[in-house]
């Protein structure tokens, strides 16, 4: 039996403060904005972020501005880092084929990938400038071969992000606006005057943010939807508790809603986690956040044996888990619910949100017990087609066709067969020459 050494405030029954009506919200937003365009996105700009430039869409001089106020070792770094996302994304392009099959001789079958043809790219910025967000999201469009991508980042405290505006610009971004919140999703999801309508939208983003992306969902597609941050590590009695303290506290800091958990099977570990973790939280520059994250949604618990650990782990199917144990490995074969894995010690959770490669928006809250993380594969409609070119298997097929369609009782659809095993075959039926 799993044995908790913390568990989240939150379970035992802590007090919440009343919750804001976000889905309302964010439903008067995305109305006004479709009913009155660019004028609404200024007002709702003005309000949220107190920005209300000439004109919210960059023009080249000006990234060439923003370009310069980085620093060039940031400039590298941001080069480094896409770099690696791009040849992890192609990898997985060149994993997804296109094919033709011959069912039977005449009967072709295929299969093709079509790049969606206009995508935006949400890139955050509120709290921290999440540079990563633009590899993730316009690397692998590009990646997948669309052609046009829209970038919308919020301004930070009144001011450009340069950072963030070098990142989707090296990215590949075609439209880059610097725009933010619920006002930015409605703008790229039904067009405005100045903004064009996109058939995607993909990135991370707060509570109203990805309640826009739900609401909006239908009139364009959406990467998956989004909830806070979560990490989940399985340690042994081999793990370092000074690492798995680290670990932890480095996905707490995301924001004050962060679940933490550690799953282990060394209750000495637990423990000696749980002292290091308060231990480390007294220096921790983003502590007022991450001792949020702890307090309320951390947990320890200590369990028999790695097998169990594996199984406990997959109920949470949390976004990130880490494995650090002595034959990490043993989680691919053993693991069926996560939204990505982070093998032994040598690598981390935070490699994979900001420079390895794979992508880093993946699936909360559950959802990585139905559908993976954003990949390459989101951005393609994988489409099929079919030609018969055999007057032989064409008429059988028609023959097939009309008794199949009338078990249904669909005689539009029988019809349709009929003709061609008229046409192909020299079948007869009574129904073309009825009044």
């Amino acid at each position: 039996m799993p044995t908790h050494l913390k568990q989240t405030s939150k379970a035992a029954g802590a007090a919440t403060p009343a919750p804001v009506d976000v889905p309302s919200i964010v439903k008067g937003v995305i109305d006004d904005i479709r009913s009155h365009g660019d004028s609404a996105v200024r007002s709702y700009s003005e309000k949220f972020d107190k920005w209300s430039p000439a004109s919210f869409k960059l023009s080249k001089e000006d990234i060439e501005a923003s370009l310069a106020q980085v620093p060039q070792q940031t400039l590298d770094d941001i080069k480094t880092v896409q770099a690696n996302v791009r040849k992890f994304a192609l990898a997985q392009r060149d994993s997804i084929k296109e094919f033709e099959v011959e069912m039977s001789p005449g009967v072709f079958l295929g299969q093709k990938n079509i790049p969606i043809q206009a995508v935006g790219a949400y890139i955050p910025g509120g709290r921290y400038a999440l540079l990563a967000s633009a590899h993730m999201t316009i690397v692998t469009a590009k990646a997948a071969g669309v052609p046009h991508v829209i970038a919308c980042t919020p301004p930070i405290l009144g001011q450009l992000p340069h950072a963030t505006i070098a990142a989707a610009h090296f990215a590949g971004a075609d439209e880059i606006f610097v725009l933010g919140g619920v006002q930015a999703i409605a703008a790229m999801a039904v067009g405005t005057e100045t903004v064009s309508k996109v058939d995607f939208i993909a990135g991370p983003g707060n509570s109203f943010v990805a309640e826009a992306k739900r609401q909006l969902f239908g009139t364009i597609g959406i990467d998956l939807p989004a909830g806070p941050t979560e990490v989940l590590i399985v340690a042994d009695d081999k793990a370092d508790y000074f690492t798995v303290a680290t670990d932890l506290l480095s996905q707490a800091e995301h924001g004050p809603d962060t679940p933490a958990v550690l799953i282990t099977t060394s209750k000495k570990l637990g423990e000696e986690v749980v002292k290091e973790v308060a231990r480390q939280l007294k220096n921790l520059p983003t502590a007022g956040l991450a001792a949020v994250s702890w307090e309320n949604f951390g947990e320890v618990i200590v369990v028999d044996n790695l097998d169990e650990a594996y199984k406990l782990a997959d109920k949470y199917a949390s976004e990130h888990v880490q494995i650090l144990t002595e034959k990490p490995r043993e989680a691919l074969e053993k693991m069926k619910a996560y939204g990505a894995l982070f093998l032994g010690e040598k690598t981390c959770v935070s490699y994979g949100d900001k420079v390895i490669g794979t992508n880093h928006v993946l699936p909360t809250k559950g959802a990585a017990n139905f559908t993976g993380g954003l990949w390459v594969g989101k951005y393609l409609k994988t489409v099929t087609y079919q030609e018969v070119t055999s007057a032989e298997a064409t008429a059988e097929l028609g023959r097939l066709c009309g008794r199949a369609a009338r078990a249904e009782k669909f005689e539009g659809h029988a019809r349709s067969g009929d003709v061609r095993a008229m046409k192909f075959g020299g079948d007869k039926f009574e129904w073309p020459t009825l009044n």
